[in-house]
C-alpha cells in the first residue's frame, strides 16, 4: 500500500507539471478572459457531469462567496445544480441539451461558457459549448487525453485545457487545481494580493 501511494502521488504531480508546463499561457488567457467577463458586468457559466459537475459547483461557490479574499461576490453559475431544470429537459427532450437550453436561457455575449468534460466527448458538453459560440459569448473548456487531446471539444470552443493524461483521476485531480488557481489570479487581479 505504501508503494500504491507513493506512486500514486508521484504520477499525481507528473501529470499537474506536464500540465502546467503545456498550458501556462492558455491558464493566463483564460484569468484574462474571466476577470474582463466579470469587469464588464457578464457572468461565468460552467457545466460538465460527474466530478466535472461538481468541479463546476465548487468553481462558482469560491466565486460567488470568497476563494481567499473578502470581497464582493462575483457572477458564476454551475449549469449543473438545479435539478427541475436538468429533469424536465432530459424527460421532455434529450440529455444532450441540458446545458443548451441553460446556455439559451441565461447566455448573453458578454458571458463567458466554460465547459469541463475529462474525455472532451461528452455530447451535452460540445453542443452547450457550440450553441455558447453560436450565441456570441467566449468558450472555454478542460479536457484530458494524449490520443485525441481535447476530444470533440478542441474543435468548437476559443479556448482549450488539455491535460496531458489519459488516466481520469490524475485529470479530474489537475482540473480541481486549475480552478483553484484560476480562482486565486483573478481574486489577486481584481481586488489585489491576497
Amino acid at each position: 500500500m505504501k508503494t500504491l501511494i507513493s506512486t500514486n502521488l508521484a504520477q499525481s504531480i507528473a501529470a499537474h507539471q506536464a500540465f502546467a508546463e503545456a498550458s501556462a499561457d492558455r491558464i493566463i488567457q483564460l484569468a484574462r478572459w474571466i476577470v474582463e467577463t466579470f469587469s464588464s458586468g457578464g457572468k461565468l457559466l460552467i457545466f460538465g457531469n460527474g466530478g466535472s459537475a461538481a468541479d463546476a459547483q465548487h468553481m462558482a461557490a469560491e466565486f460567488v462567496n470568497r476563494f481567499l479574499v473578502d470581497r464582493r461576490p462575483l457572477p458564476a453559475l454551475a449549469l449543473t445544480t438545479d435539478s427541475s431544470v436538468l429533469t424536465s429537459i432530459g424527460n421532455d427532450f434529450s440529455f444532450d441539451l441540458i446545458f443548451v437550453k441553460q446556455v439559451q436561457a441565461l447566455g448573453k455575449p458578454e458571458d463567458l461558457a466554460l465547459g469541463i468534460s475529462t474525455s472532451g466527448t461528452s455530447a451535452n458538453v460540445v453542443k452547450a459549448l457550440e450553441t455558447a459560440r453560436d450565441m456570441g459569448l467566449k468558450t472555454a473548456a478542460l479536457t484530458g487525453g494524449t490520443v485525441r487531446p481535447g476530444g470533440d471539444l478542441g474543435a468548437v470552443v476559443d479556448l482549450l485545457l488539455n491535460v496531458p493524461s489519459d488516466f481520469t483521476p490524475y485529470i479530474q485531480e489537475t482540473h480541481l487545481w486549475v480552478e483553484h488557481l484560476l480562482c486565486r489570479i483573478v481574486e489577486e487581479e481584481m481586488f489585489g494580493d491576497s
